[in-house]
């Protein structure tokens, strides 16, 4: 048998290796990313290695603490740095409880994993579920259990969505007064053009098109850092201008310090933390605004308007950069009401297509 040649590992950044190795074709090949350069080369001598000499590679058995870490090493290539750290965050209370367990023996564990998703907290509980089940799918596709155990463990529901608060007009404004001149137009903006908070803190005056009537929603925030949204992405979009939004854009100080239309007061990237324990939980507290009233309520209170203006959900899950079932889930109860007018819409339609067919 012709010598096989050994791996070699090679660094691709912080925490994150490479393996490159050559097929039974004499063909350079490449594998990654790997936590650790000894993880790279003990996959090189248990799995290809083994395929090289022509052998089906006998998977080591790992623990689920060891195949987290593995599995989020990938999984960090293709996403964002917050979405490992939410995963790793959810992941945390599988991993205390069944960490040591290794995942041939966890396959077999459906009645306890069942037994510890019925005791996780009741809104964070999908998630910290799902994340488990999306490890585990990992597990079966790179053949190191045969079948998923938390999916067998039984149905993984959403929690009911929260309440929706939509602020009425009078609110708006008053919230609007008590907020510094810097921030007073931000109420009324974010709730003319249902813009995520972390959609409007990276806004920029060069993503208004005033002849086009529409904001350019090209950026967001993740982890305090500005990102560039995907031009394939549904966040990527055009919102429409009404003259409310930009009555508020017109009232914004000018200011020469920043591209940004809602800096922070040195003119970087609004903290969005600091700006809802220094500004927003004083106004609404000298507003008189009902409380809870959350930053995140203008968007609801776009959402609302819309419905009750008559906008379709197909062009308001468009408008907001979201699903029409994510409309659906969270505005279902404004849309029965929206709905009730249905049939008058359309007999008034009929009426006016029987009088251009009589001629009247």
């Amino acid at each position: 048998m012709p010598p096989v040649q050994r791996g070699e590992a090679y660094r691709l950044g912080a925490a994150r290796w490479g393996l490159r190795y050559y097929d039974r074709d004499g063909r350079r090949r490449r594998k990654s990313p790997f936590p650790s350069k000894s993880a790279a080369l003990r996959h090189y001598r248990d799995v290809i290695e083994t395929e090289l000499r022509g052998e089906r590679a006998a998977q080591p058995d790992v623990t689920l603490a060891e195949f987290v870490d593995v599995y989020l090493g990938r999984h960090a290539a293709a996403v964002r740095a917050r979405t490992i750290a939410t995963l790793r965050d959810r992941l945390r209370h599988a991993v205390a409880a069944f960490g040591d367990v290794p995942l041939r023996d966890l396959e077999r564990m459906s009645d306890e994993l069942a037994a510890w998703q019925a005791r996780l907290p009741e809104r964070a509980g999908h998630g910290i579920a799902q994340a488990l089940r999306q490890v585990l799918d990992a597990a079966v596709r790179w053949e190191r259990i045969a079948r998923n155990p938390a999916k067998l463990a039984g149905r993984n529901p959403k929690p009911a969505p929260r309440a929706v608060r939509a602020l009425t007009r009078a609110e708006v404004d008053a919230l609007a007064a008590e907020l510094p001149p810097t921030y007073a137009p931000l109420p009324a903006f974010a709730a003319a053009t249902g813009l995520r908070p972390e959609e409007w803190q990276a806004l920029e005056r060069r993503d208004v098109d005033r002849r086009g009537g529409v904001v350019n929603v090209r950026r967001t925030v993740s982890s305090g850092e500005v990102v560039e949204l995907a031009k394939t992405s549904a966040s990527r979009r055009q919102v429409p201008l009404s003259r409310r939004a930009l009555a508020a854009l017109d009232a914004i100080p000018p200011r020469l310090d920043s591209p940004l239309i809602f800096p922070a007061p040195a003119g970087g990237l609004l903290n969005l933390d600091n700006f809802r324990r220094r500004e927003w939980a004083p106004a609404v507290e000298a507003s008189g605004v009902p409380r809870p009233a959350r930053i995140y309520d203008l968007r609801s209170t776009f959402a609302s308007h819309a419905i009750a203006a008559g906008v379709s959900v197909f062009m308001l899950a468009r408008v907001m950069g979201t699903s029409i079932e994510m409309i659906e889930r969270h505005y279902g109860t404004l849309l029965d009401g929206a709905s009730a007018d249905v049939a008058d819409r359309l007999d008034a339609h009929d009426a006016e297509q029987q009088r251009r067919a009589e001629g009247v």
